[in-house]
């Protein structure tokens, strides 16, 4: 650690430089505050160390100067024993500890690693914080599409406002990916981003999960819970799947989004929040409207800004920039070194419909990059579901009537198993089948 200390007193600085140099630390020394001051902007210091009562600006003064300049260096007080007064004092204008005279050198010893822990801590987030910047913003969010350049400029535009977005587009397309690039383009990005999947949460606990307990409030609740919303304080709340939100829960939602603030299951304490709410969505909101299972007031405060993201079908000019992005990804991952695509294995993604989206394709290169045994993927390599292929297209000019069905019904199986992650009791309920039927299919075609 590089320190500085500040004291008018030669004989202080020698003990305390002696002692700290043998621990390996680099050593600055003062007279005054000044000099201390004009010290600290010039050199790169991890730690001030000064007395209180100088000669000149005293303690605070030094204090107040440093954290306004460098605010990353930690201050520690040096105190007389006894003028406890003078520490606090310390403390509320923003030191980061004080010591008293006589000075415990285990003691300072133990207040310097507490500080180097402290600002490695805070070194390593800001590192986190950089590459998630980097990785979520909207300009690392690959397409040649102008459908996609039409969306990203939005997206962009919006980003510095607190207004509710709502995101629609099919499953795999990418929406908490946006979420998260509209956030950290945000003057939150320094704050949480709070993911919530609607639809992966009970009906019974989705409520303590985004609005927290009391010790007490339900069986099984023996301590109190912070709730997401409580946890994104200042940051911004990613409700996936908010067509699943049950109409008990939507208008609590309503009720925050309206006045700002909530009370924890089981109390009647009002907790004030800021957040800025966006939404996602592969449903028909306004179809759910019409059903009656989502509320119009709910949908209006959610959709101030919409933003649909194209399916990959639709922008098949990004399959290839997007393919080459998962195979560098997956040789750093698998530690091989696959250069491109053949031409031939690029046509079969090319001609592919990705009922999956982005997500189907990056589990094709996936498998492609592991499975590869040269340094080109070859059409061998990439392995696409039965219903890619041209033989199993639909072909409008045939009388073959049961064919044609069958080639139907393989799209549609294959779409329901992508849309519910290869669930086959959520495909088959989507499908509207049941699941004994689905797995006859999928033995007599020979899908697995």
């Amino acid at each position: 650690m590089n320190i500085l200390i500040i004291d008018d007193e030669q004989a202080q600085r020698m003990i305390l430089s002696g002692n700290l140099k043998k621990k390996g630390h680099y050593i600055i020394e003062a007279s005054s505050g000044d000099e201390g001051i004009e010290k600290a902007v010039k050199n790169d210091i991890d730690i001030v160390i000064t007395d209180f009562k100088m000669p000149g600006k005293n303690g605070i003064e030094v204090l107040k100067a440093i954290i306004t300049l460098k605010p990353e260096i930690a201050v520690v007080i040096v105190t007389a024993f006894g003028t406890i007064e003078d520490a606090v004092c310390a403390m509320k204008e923003g030191a980061y500890d004080y010591i008293t005279k006589p000075i415990d050198l285990n003691e300072l010893d133990n207040l310097i690693k507490r500080i180097s822990e402290r600002q490695q801590l805070i070194s390593e987030n800001k590192l986190l914080k950089e590459k998630l910047g980097e990785k979520y913003s909207i300009g690392s969010i690959i397409t040649r599409s102008k459908k996609m350049g039409e969306m990203l400029s939005v997206a962009s535009r919006i980003a510095e406002s607190k207004a509710s977005v709502l995101i629609t587009g099919e499953s795999g397309t990418g929406k908490e990916l946006l979420a998260n690039a509209i956030h950290f383009a945000s003057e939150r990005k320094n704050k949480p981003f709070i993911v919530v999947n609607c639809a992966a949460l009970n009906d019974n606990l989705l409520e303590s999960e985004l609005f927290g307990h009391e010790k007490g409030a339900f069986t099984g609740a023996d301590r109190k819970r912070i709730g997401r919303f409580e946890a994104a304080n200042g940051g911004t709340m990613f409700l996936d799947e908010i067509g699943d939100l049950p109409l008990s829960t939507q208008i609590k939602l309503l009720r925050v989004l309206q006045e700002e603030k909530f009370e924890r299951v089981g109390s009647s304490e009002q907790i004030k929040v800021d957040i800025r709410i966006i939404t996602a969505t592969n449903k028909d909101l306004e179809d759910l409207i019409k059903e009656e299972k989502f509320r119009e007031d709910l949908y209006f405060r959610l959709n101030v800004v919409s933003i649909h993201i194209p399916a990959l079908r639709e922008r098949k000019e990004d399959i290839i920039p997007l393919a080459e992005f998962f195979i560098n990804k997956y040789n750093k991952e698998s530690k091989v070194n696959i250069n491109s695509l053949s031409k031939e294995a690029a046509e079969k993604l090319y001609k592919y419909n990705y009922p999956g989206n982005v997500r189907e394709l990056e589990n094709i290169i996936y498998r492609a990059v592991v499975l590869s045994r040269n340094e080109i993927i070859t059409s061998e390599d990439i392995f696409i579901n039965i219903g890619a292929e041209g033989d199993d297209e639909i072909n409008i000019n045939s009388f073959d009537l049961s064919g044609q069905v069958e080639k139907l019904e393989k799209k549609l199986v294959i779409q329901a198993l992508e849309q519910s992650n290869n669930n086959q009791s959520a495909a088959a309920r989507m499908l509207g089948i049941s699941e004994r039927n689905l797995r006859y299919r999928l033995n007599k075609w020979g899908m697995k």
